[in-house]
């Protein structure tokens, strides 16, 4: 027995000092094909390419770029396709990444049934999903799963800033207009919640389909309620084109819109003078501080406009999945998440941000009113900062969550 246990004794310590010796080598052991796949899969050529689209693909070569372009000593690769907000084509590609491409982990993936598609998939292949574009909350409460980091905003954050701040100015009654599915629903839903949790009403609602360029009979509808706001539970260019045409209807300025999903990309594009006024609620703003300022800038250089929450949380969450597997030594997703939920998100997007159990990483959410245009004294000068909403506050409590992921205390 003590002579057969001397050669496995050798052969083990002759392979520490092996990795000792050449680091390396062993961790290049832990990073699968040798090589770090990203794949972002958003709406490249329908009514969501300006909100995400190749801006957002081009905030993920960024985030790679500043990390130095490997990790652990391994390259990174980014992948993109458009999915073209279809939820088969969603699933169809993600299996097809993570099967043929190797990918280790899919972005974006804008838009709710093409993310809650791609999420099913990542689950079966146990690989990480980096959620920016997409806002339903049953990401991280009914549809919660170990993989899942919804980064940016969701449908009870946009919806705690905005509906209260209405309602609280004196827009007590509101109807909605709401685009009909997944996304569309649960933000009407929460904002509704909102609405009459701070006291209001809700006297009715009508839902168009995805996308719509004709407003006009859901607009009459919403006109003939009565309501004092008009609350749009859409986003893209559904958003724009129906505060268009509330405008040329005459609906405004006798009743308010509420655009409950809204970018600086929109107001740039609708201009100052028809947007001023306007409360909604960001995740980021590129004039908020020096280092949002700076990061801003440099995207600018490129792209040559401002970026929005959805390119700048992209821009974050690649980084914080990064930092992971730097920290982890590994890109095998379990270790990887545990690091991501251990460390604290410390960013120009974020700071003190904390990627909790049910894959919600909670931050800061803020307050916008869109400045008049006198107000404005510089390009892309649009938004006073009307309030800071703290993290715990801008989201769904975990006391209230229905994750099955979540301990209850």
């Amino acid at each position: 027995m003590k002579h057969k246990s001397v050669p496995i004794m050798l052969g083990v310590c002759a392979a520490v000092l092996a990795a000792f010796a050449d680091p390396a080598a062993a961790v290049g052991e832990k990073i699968s094909d040798g090589v770090v796949r990203i794949g972002v899969m958003n709406d490249l050529s329908g009514p969501y390419a300006y909100v995400g689209g190749p801006h957002s693909v081009y905030a993920a070569q960024m985030a790679i770029d500043d990390f130095g372009g490997k990790v652990l000593g391994k390259p990174i690769e980014l992948l993109s396709i458009d999915h073209q907000n279809k939820a088969d084509i969603a699933s169809n590609k993600a299996r097809e990444w993570f099967d043929k491409n190797k990918v280790d982990i899919l972005g974006e993936v804008a838009a709710g049934a093409t993310a809650l598609a791609a999420i099913k998939i990542a689950k079966e292949k146990n690989k990480i999903v980096l959620l920016s574009g997409p806002a339903p909350t049953r990401i991280t409460n009914e549809d919660c799963t170990p993989i899942t980091a919804h980064w940016t905003y969701d449908t009870y954050s946009l919806a705690t800033g905005t509906a209260r701040a209405v309602v609280k100015e004196g827009g007590d009654s509101w109807f909605f207009i709401t685009a009909d599915y997944t996304f569309g629903h649960s933000l009407e839903k929460d904002a509704a919640d909102v609405v009459k949790g701070a006291g209001g009403k809700v006297l009715g609602s009508i839902r168009h389909p995805f996308p719509s360029a004709d407003f006009s009979s859901f607009l009459l509808q919403a006109q003939a309620s009565g309501a004092k706001v008009i609350g749009l539970a859409n986003g893209g260019t559904d958003a724009i084109n129906a505060i268009k045409q509330a405008s040329e209807f005459g609906i405004t300025p006798k009743q308010s819109l509420a655009a409950l999903l809204f970018f600086v990309n929109d107001v740039h594009a609708m201009g100052l003078k028809a947007t001023q006024g306007m409360y909604l609620t960001e995740a980021f703003y590129w004039d908020m501080n020096n280092e949002t300022r700076a990061w801003s800038r440099r995207f600018f250089d490129k792209m040559k406009r401002m970026p929005n929450m959805v390119q700048a949380g992209i821009y974050s969450s690649i980084t914080h999945y990064l930092k992971a597997v730097q920290a982890a030594g590994t890109d095998e997703t379990g270790a990887v998440m545990a690091k991501m939920k251990a460390m604290p998100v410390n960013d120009m997007f974020a700071k003190n941000g904390k990627l909790r159990e049910d894959g919600r990483m909670v931050h800061d959410m803020y307050l916008m009113q869109v400045k008049k245009p006198e107000e404005s004294k510089y390009p892309w000068d649009y938004y006073h900062v009307r309030r800071t909403i703290p993290g715990n506050e801008a989201f769904i409590p975990l006391s209230k969550s229905t994750c099955p992921l979540v301990k209850k205390q």
